[in-house]
């Protein structure tokens, strides 16, 4: 299939697969943003000339994948990040008691600079090409528990611009939907224990050597891009990284 629906050649993915593709195709081309309803099944079955009950199967899997929202008797909506859906989805810290909290962020530095080595491979750039990088400190309860090195590619994020120094409730993936139509839609994370730096000490409170966990995150976006590379620096005195496995 090519964007219209129509047959461009041999493709052995399921149909329902290529109709999965196609649907998002137009959501990064800006035909379908963020909240907006899509066709009935019946319509897109046919525009796209597949059945109804394959258009079916690729919605539910982009619904089980968070990229959509079915909402009975209203129809399909393309996924919207809140507040509560990043943090449920991509927020895995801890207090003891097992409470996940809603954090604060503070941003210190936002700049764009040529791209480190590291920064370029993971974001899968060119050398040297422009990146913004930010340094942001998160708090729970008003303390500072987690330090985040960001490198976001600045071609995705042009303007980008945010209040230094000051507690901001949001979360970066509402932002990077709401002002840039860049949506995350899945994060690869890696950790490992780490000793704290002489920024990590003087932003989180603690004395140099202490023993930190460090969260490589990531995030990629609807084609599969990495959108953003985040590495966090977390105190887990008081807090653990929770996941749960089904």
């Amino acid at each position: 299939m090519n964007d219209s629906g129509a047959v461009s050649g041999p493709d052995f993915r399921p149909l329902y697969a290529q109709v999965r593709e196609l649907i998002i195709g137009r959501m990064l081309r800006g035909d379908w943003r963020p909240g907006d309803i899509l066709p009935s099944e019946g319509r897109l079955a046919a525009e796209f000339g597949v059945s109804q009950g394959t258009v079916r199967k690729a919605l539910d899997e982009m619904a089980a994948q968070n990229l959509v929202v079915r909402r009975q008797g209203l129809g399909t909506f393309i996924a919207r990040h809140s507040q509560q859906h990043a943090l449920f989805h991509f927020f895995h810290i801890r207090d003891e008691r097992g409470v996940k909290e809603l954090p604060t962020g503070r941003v210190l530095q936002l700049r764009q600079r040529k791209a480190e080595r590291a920064e370029a491979r993971r974001l899968d750039l060119p050398p040297r090409s422009a990146v913004w990088a930010m340094r942001r400190l998160r708090a729970l309860r008003g303390k500072p528990v987690i330090l985040e090195r960001i490198a976001l590619p600045a071609a995705l994020f042009p303007g980008l611009e945010l209040p230094l120094g000051r507690d901001l409730p949001d979360e970066l993936y509402v932002l990077y939907q709401q002002r840039f139509g860049i949506t995350v839609v899945r994060a690869e994370e890696k950790l490992r224990a780490v000793a704290a730096d002489a920024l990590d000490a003087k932003s989180l409170g603690v004395a140099e050597g202490t023993p930190l966990l460090e969260i490589d995150r990531l995030a990629r976006g609807l084609d599969g891009r990495p959108v953003e590379w985040r590495l966090s620096r977390c105190n887990s005195a008081h807090h653990h990284y929770y996941s749960e496995i089904e």
